[in-house]
């Protein structure tokens, strides 16, 4: 028998979430850099260099990693001689170390679960309740993997329940476009194939917990069907040209991890989950001699980068910018932007659409006529800071909120993530605004922008409160322009066709 205590459980959760919100694995920063280094696309090479260099500030400041600090899942395989010490339950544990985790006052984090799912959301203020799978297995000891899956990623999460003849990589092709870039790329995708439809889905997620070894995997050479599908459906991947944060590039995806099940005679079903810039996952066993150990890695295994818009980036005051000038800008140029703006995302705009349908006044210091809009749920600010890390969100939830903002506003423009769906774009158009794209997985980089923030509306949304930010050279690119020309669209085309040209030249 293996005594362990309920608290070495609970604070050994609270130490790995702590740990992973600002630590990446090294084995990422590393296939991000290999990256990198390839990379021929400008854009995205500057997305990558951001998401590098934010990761070791933030690994030096002990600052999340991204706003949006996940949904708790933790997988645990409880050896039968385990005994604990105390009377809580497995799942109270957990939940107790998740919410000490994230209400640790020297690097708070953000409190993103809501109850209610399909009613009220309100938010829970701990990020609890985690996402838990228990097993029992012979031994005497606790396995411990746990990750922390922000939103935009989880979001694009795919299930089919394909024909026994279906190919699989067809499949992953046919799906990965539609999926957008929302979930942040370059990243890894997870693979669940058999079993049921919740089974495959759970083998995807877990599967997203292994180190990246694709390019070992490369240099032995496959050992069976499983790892051959690996590289396949890596290089078709790649091969679409989708690209770091969308933008158009050799790399979208650094690795492919892949778990099976057996599975009925007339099924295949598979699941595809990807894990994004800001992969966050950590592994530990408890064996009753006291908390996890979790070394901190060196900074040396960080490269040396630094990152710089360039003499070509364009400076924008938000204080005087007009419909006339933001007319001038091109699709895929950098602006820096000085001055105020205003956050919000879907909860804020809900509330805002709901005013103006009933035609009641905006909030006070809600004008957003001339101005631009952030998408955004920043972190709580901790010491000396103005707001902590404040990275955009996905901007296609906005998408059904575009229209009517910009038509009974005088919005000039709004700042997310990813791409916009038609729908967004087609009012982008109609109303000449401009969307901006600032890079998802930089977070703590874009909140060294922010020189005052303060909330005007909506306070009791929490994160989803309206702020007002102002900030000085905040990073950002021209994604969608006022013509709806989005480089969403044109700079995958672009890649693809190139990644073609070359492949057909290395096999002619």
């Amino acid at each position: 028998m293996t005594l362990i205590r309920n608290d070495h459980l609970i604070q050994s959760v609270a130490d790995a979430l702590q740990y992973i919100s600002y630590y990446h694995p090294l084995d990422f920063i590393k296939a991000v850099n290999e990256a990198y280094e390839k990379e021929k696309s400008a854009a995205a090479k500057d997305a990558m260099a951001q998401i590098l260099v934010n990761s070791r500030l933030c690994a030096e400041g002990k600052r999340p990693i991204c706003q949006d600090t996940g949904i708790v899942t933790v997988f645990l395989k409880i050896g039968m001689q385990v005994q604990w010490e105390g009377d809580m339950s497995i799942d109270d544990m957990v939940n107790e170390g998740v919410r000490r985790a994230y209400s640790l006052p020297e690097n708070i984090l953000r409190a993103s679960i809501l109850s209610d799912p399909a009613g009220s959301r309100k938010n829970t203020g701990d990020n609890t309740p985690a996402v838990i799978y228990t097993e029992l297995v012979p031994g005497a000891e606790v396995e411990v993997k746990l990750a922390a899956k922000g939103g935009g990623s989880e979001n694009k999460a795919r299930l089919a329940m394909l024909n026994p003849s279906d190919s699989v990589a067809d499949w992953v092709e046919q799906t990965l476009p539609a999926m957008g870039a929302g979930w942040c790329p370059p990243g890894v995708l997870g693979i669940g194939i058999g079993g049921t439809a919740e089974k495959a889905t759970l083998l995807a997620k877990e599967s997203l917990m292994s180190p990246i070894d694709l390019h070992e995997l490369r240099e032995r050479g496959a050992a069976n069907r499983i790892e051959e599908l690996r590289l396949e459906i890596f290089a078709r991947a790649n091969a679409l040209g989708i690209g770091a944060q969308g933008l158009g590039g050799l790399t979208t995806v650094l690795d492919v991890k892949i778990l099976d099940y057996p599975t009925h005679a007339a099924s295949l079903p598979v699941a595809m989950i990807p894990n994004c810039a800001a992969t966050r996952h950590a592994h530990f066993t408890l064996d009753g001699a006291g908390l996890a150990e979790l070394t901190p890695p060196s900074l040396d295994e960080w490269p040396q980068i630094s990152w710089d818009p360039g003499s070509s980036a364009k400076r924008v005051n938000l204080e005087t910018v007009t419909r006339e000038e933001i007319s001038t800008w091109e699709p895929g140029e950098t602006l820096l932007l000085s001055g105020k703006m205003l956050t919000g995302r879907d909860a804020a705009h809900k509330r805002l659409l709901a005013l103006l349908e009933k035609g009641e006044p905006m909030p006070d210091g809600v004008d957003l006529n001339n101005r631009f809009i952030y998408y955004v749920g920043p972190v709580d600010p901790v010491r000396d800071e103005v707001i902590g890390p404040a990275g955009p969100t996905t901007a296609t939830r906005m998408d059904k909120f575009t229209e009517p903002l910009l038509a009974q506003t005088g919005l000039l423009g709004m700042i997310g993530k990813a791409e916009r769906g038609q729908t967004g774009i087609d009012a982008i158009k109609k109303h000449s605004a401009v969307y901006l794209m600032a890079v998802g997985g930089a977070a703590y980089l874009v909140s060294k922008a922010i020189r005052k923030s303060r909330i005007v509306a909506f306070e009791d949304l929490g994160m989803e409160a309206i702020h007002e930010f102002e900030v000085e050279d905040m990073p950002v690119s021209v994604a969608v322009d006022v013509n709806g020309i989005s480089v969403h669209q044109t700079g995958p085309a672009i890649w693809r066709q190139r990644i073609a040209e070359e492949h057909a030249l290395e096999i002619g």
